[in-house]
């Protein structure tokens, strides 16, 4: 028995290395979040460890809000050595970030598994579409206001805790709808990550606090060895990814993404 444990535990591990590997080289190439890649991939394996499926979604989403907190911090960094990122704008939406993330992850403990699978792929085929049509954002109003961002961000971060992501797929275009350029933008989306995923993280760990089906290793509904596989291989892959997008053409990379989050999609709502 202990044999097979330590085979469990090692293909375990070696797939979601596999995993952040995977998100980190697309989040270089592409600057996407890697929830939407995290969330039904990790529902698909957390199925077949023969986790219970009352609480696999929670997992899922929980963990990759996580893993979003720790790899977003050198993304972050990068872009503020390159003095892109609008920290006005950034610390203008964040009180209404934290507290619509604060209470979309305690909300989304209410909610089923069940429930939660099409709010997702609803979502990922939004955002699919959303990539392969080339919608461009036209600036509307350079100044919004106080009561604008706030709830703007109360909302931003309410749908991107529900859903486990970091909000750069409704952040960048809110803020290019308000005047950023597509550079600032997406160097602002990615500071406002951080708050998004840390309040979320927190609400998830409360909402799933000694929860009677989580399995060994768990958090609250943050499952520790994906987290850790997650953040040690997409923090060591993401330079490669950056390095590739000098040298391909990521406009035809968007569209295989998007293709790839639509059969994401169908894969989740067929388990």
């Amino acid at each position: 028995m202990d044999n097979i444990f330590i085979a469990n535990m090692i293909i375990e591990t070696g797939l979601y290395l596999l995993l952040g590997a995977f998100v980190g080289i697309l989040a270089g190439l592409l600057g996407a979040g890697g929830g939407l890649i995290i969330v039904p991939v990790m529902a698909t394996l957390l199925s077949y460890q023969g986790i219970n499926p009352e609480i696999i979604m929670h997992l899922a989403l929980g963990t990759s809000l996580a893993s979003i907190m720790a790899t977003s911090v050198s993304s972050v960094y990068s872009h503020h050595r390159q003095q892109a990122v609008s920290w006005i704008r950034a610390l203008k939406l964040s009180p209404g970030i934290l507290l619509g993330a604060g209470l979309g992850g305690i909300f989304a403990g209410i909610l089923s598994s069940e429930f939660l699978k099409p709010v997702f792929a609803v979502f990922e085929l939004i955002v699919a579409a959303y990539m392969l049509w080339g919608i461009k954002t036209k600036p509307h109003s350079r100044r919004p206001s106080l009561i604008n961002f706030s709830c703007s961000g109360s909302l931003i971060g309410f749908i991107s805790s529900i859903v486990g992501i970091g909000g750069g797929s409704m952040t960048v275009p809110w803020l290019m709808w308000h005047g950023s350029s597509i550079h600032r933008a997406i160097a602002t989306s990615a500071a406002i990550g951080f708050p998004i995923a840390f309040a979320g993280s927190i609400s998830y760990i409360y909402s799933g606090w000694r929860h009677p089906l989580l399995p060994e290793h768990a958090v609250g509904y943050i499952y520790l060895p994906a987290l850790a596989g997650i953040i040690i291989s997409s923090v060591i892959f993401a330079p490669l990814g950056a390095g590739w997008a000098h040298k391909l053409d990521v406009n035809k990379l968007k569209r295989v993404f998007a293709l790839l989050l639509v059969a994401l999609a169908i894969v989740l709502l067929s388990q």
